[in-house]
């Protein structure tokens, strides 16, 4: 599950980690009251999962509460890389003079949390750690000893933070690897955590990921779920029971396992296709699942042909060739274009069993070819 900024901003705050004074509105007339509440210049920011906000138009600075008003106007209900924005942050803007990256997370080849500090802040930091990975200090850490102090300072001034910063940055990472540690993260990170001029630090962005296997214990994280949510088809998914993801693409992507999903979206980039989703049904998907997922995939806008690629190990075939019939039954006419590639347990029997409303394909690349041609892609 993925805090919003402003979730994940209250419960770094809770933890003593330093934020600006914010509030979150869903209009206008609430965005100017709140920049008058906080006073001086505001960022009004749009509360949406996506990266490159303020490239994109959805941050925006106001000097008074007058121009809040007008940035949240214009902010709110736009369509940010695909994200229909619903709320915005308006925060007190920060005085800065350096600008820092802290971050947790988990190195799965190492099978371990790995905490990092760049002096490269304020950028996106797949692109520092690919143009210039020195820049990122970093350790792993041992789950038996947890991230000591000694560790924290080293990675600290690893990354050549200033000494009359540095203990403050220490703090912030090492109340960050207990946030990851003790709340089930996945990720925890500031980009950036901002240097004020009296070497005092501030969480100026925020971001934390939960498991969501661990939200059961996880309370306190889990009454956030709803809202967490940025449109109908996250909600639904989640409801369902799906892993779903909403991509810019035009592929639509179904299938029953992680691995066999994130294949077929890599062999559809491969392809010259562009995926529009990944959706993972699960094992054992029953006909009213596999319905539930097509519906789903159909009604988003920008798909223009769609896979379903089925490995039958717990998962039948034939009963998820049933479900993809029932489900398009409920239609006049087919959506889009449905490739269907069913292989495993009763294969032959699902394939027998299927609509021939859809088109069937035994290989992998096969069918991943022709979804992308179907798509408008050339599929080579």
């Amino acid at each position: 599950m993925r805090l919003h900024e402003y979730q994940a901003k209250q419960v770094f705050a809770d933890a003593g980690i330093p934020t600006p004074s914010s509030e979150v509105v869903e209009t206008a007339d609430a965005a100017r009251e709140a920049a008058e509440r906080i006073g001086g210049t505001v960022a009004v920011k749009a509360q949406v999962h996506v990266g490159g906000r303020g490239k994109a138009g959805g941050i925006e600075l106001a000097d008074d509460a007058d121009e809040a008003h007008e940035a949240a106007e214009g902010i709110l209900g736009m369509d940010l890389k695909g994200k229909h924005v619903e709320k915005v942050l308006v925060e007190e803007a920060v005085d800065f003079v350096d600008e820092l990256y802290v971050g947790v997370t988990t190195d799965r080849g190492e099978g371990r949390a790995v905490a990092m500090v760049s002096s490269e802040g304020g950028v996106n930091i797949e692109e520092v750690a690919e143009e210039n990975p020195d820049a990122i200090a970093r350790t792993h850490v041992d789950p038996a000893y947890d991230l000591r102090p000694f560790e924290a300072r080293e990675v600290v001034y690893g990354a050549n933070v200033d000494r009359e910063t540095a203990r403050d940055v220490t703090g912030v990472l090492s109340t960050l690897y207990e946030l990851w540690d003790e709340r089930d993260a996945d990720d925890a990170e500031i980009n950036p955590l901002m240097v004020t001029e009296d070497g005092g630090v501030v969480a100026a962005d925020a971001v934390f990921n939960i498991d969501d296997s661990a939200l059961y214990r996880q309370e306190e994280l889990a009454e956030m779920e709803d809202e967490a949510f940025e449109d109908d088809f996250e909600a639904r998914a989640s409801d369902a029971g799906f892993d779903y993801v909403r991509l810019d693409g035009n592929v639509g992507i179904i299938g029953n396992g992680a691995g066999l999903v994130m294949t077929t979206l890599d062999l559809v980039d491969h392809f010259g296709g562009s995926p529009a989703n990944f959706l993972d049904i699960g094992g054992g998907a029953d006909a009213e699942r596999v319905q539930a997922a097509l519906e789903l995939v159909f009604e988003y806008e920008n798909v223009d042909s769609v896979l379903f690629n089925v490995f039958g190990g717990i998962t039948r075939c034939d009963e998820v060739a049933q479900g993809i019939n029932d489900a398009l039954e409920a239609f006049d006419e087919l959506p889009e274009p449905l490739v269907v590639r069913l292989t495993g347990t009763n294969e032959e029997e699902g394939r027998e069993l299927l609509t021939d409303r859809v088109e069937t394909a035994e290989g992998l690349e096969e069918a991943v070819k022709r979804t992308v041609e179907l798509s408008g892609g050339d599929g080579e």
